[in-house]
């Protein structure tokens, strides 16, 4: 059967300019050039192809292939954007520069278009609700540094700041700063105020998104799991539908080994790290809630605590603790598409049910 596609066109986005190569349906380079990255990118594709549908656009995930790709679908395009991980063609060379990498793109995308590993970009109200948690994240960080500093600078002056919530502590520590520091830590104090208020502001916002999320509720049913996870959750994996198997979340969050097998040898690696940063380690801390002195007796506590052993060995711990991430991820999955209310003994509690026959 004959393609429709006329060009197969590389796209190699950069700050500055991408680089475009053109292909035609026998292969031979047509076209290459530099365009300015701007808006006038998308007349240029406008202007040059009069049949949008019979070129298809390949890119790598990227910052700027989200809109890219919702701009050339738009305009009727066929655009793909490739997993950057999978294309070790592309960037394990010798000779990498960004007018082969596009040339590479196009020529994957003319041969089997399966070799991109092709990915869909998340919408624009997704990026704009994961901008929101990535925002919280970052303020939640540089708070953290901030009452890390004073701490320990209060050290240094012989003295111990109490324990205290990061919420309070500009106002619980205030009176117990040493007279020469306060200098240095009073505007400290004031600028961890304002970014207290800030993530409040934030956590506002978050509380409104998740009502348009009716997942979210039954997400944050689970004990360890709150409004952010939950929300993150949603927001990256976009659509449980997604995953054929609910177990398959654990590789696309990089919560699974890595694998380097041949013939008798099969070498004990870690977790892969694919995926969302934030969401990966959003569900570690879930784990370490769920497994620490504050969780409740539950399926997975039980399931991390057999894998943990004694606790002793932590190696062993910090395997379990993920294991426990993962399964989590899983079980988040099979709620999301189902839209059951979650059972913390699930396990125990479908061995009480009588058979059918």
């Amino acid at each position: 059967m004959k393609s429709s596609i006329e060009f197969y066109v590389g796209l190699d986005i950069g700050n500055e300019k991408h680089e475009v190569c053109e292909l035609n349906a026998d292969g031979e380079k047509t076209f290459e050039a530099a365009l300015p990255n701007d808006d006038n990118v998308m007349e240029w594709f406008r202007s040059r192809y009069e049949r949008p549908g019979g070129v298809l656009v390949a890119m790598e995930a990227g910052t700027g292939s989200a809109w890219i790709y919702e701009s050339l679908r738009e305009l009727g395009f066929d655009p793909r954007v490739g997993n950057p991980r999978k294309l070790r063609v592309i960037w394990d060379t010798d000779k990498k520069n960004d007018k082969r990498d596009a040339e590479m793109l196009a020529r994957i995308a003319r041969f089997d278009i399966n070799m991109l590993h092709p990915i869909t970009p998340k919408d624009g109200k997704a990026r704009a609700g994961l901008a929101v948690l990535k925002a919280r994240d970052k303020v939640v960080k540089s708070r953290t540094e901030m009452v890390n500093a004073a701490r320990g600078m209060a050290k240094n002056f012989g003295v111990k700041l109490p324990k205290c919530s990061t919420d309070s502590f500009h106002r619980k520590v205030a009176e117990h700063i040493p007279e020469p520091l306060r200098p240095a830590l009073n505007p400290l104090l004031e600028a961890i105020a304002k970014q207290t208020e800030t993530i409040r502001h934030f956590d506002r916002m978050i509380a409104k998104m998740s009502k348009e999320y009716p997942a979210s509720r039954i997400l944050t049913g689970i004990q360890g799991v709150g409004p952010v996870t939950a929300l993150a959750f949603i927001l990256t994996i976009n659509s449980p539908e997604r995953f054929r198997r609910s177990r398959d979340v654990g590789p696309y969050l990089g919560l699974v080994p890595k694998q380097d097998q041949s013939g008798a040898t099969d070498k004990a690696l870690g977790i892969s790290k694919a995926g969302d940063i934030m969401v990966r380690r959003l569900l570690v801390s879930c784990a370490q809630y769920i497994l620490g002195p504050f969780g409740e007796e539950c399926d997975l506590r039980r399931y991390g605590t057999r894998l943990a052993g004694n606790g002793r060995n932590k190696v062993r711990k910090k395997k379990a603790v993920v294991a426990v991430a993962r399964k989590l991820a899983v079980v988040m999955i099979h709620l999301w598409k189902t839209g059951e209310e979650y059972d913390p003994n699930h396990k125990a509690n479908s061995k009480k049910l009588p058979k059918t026959a």
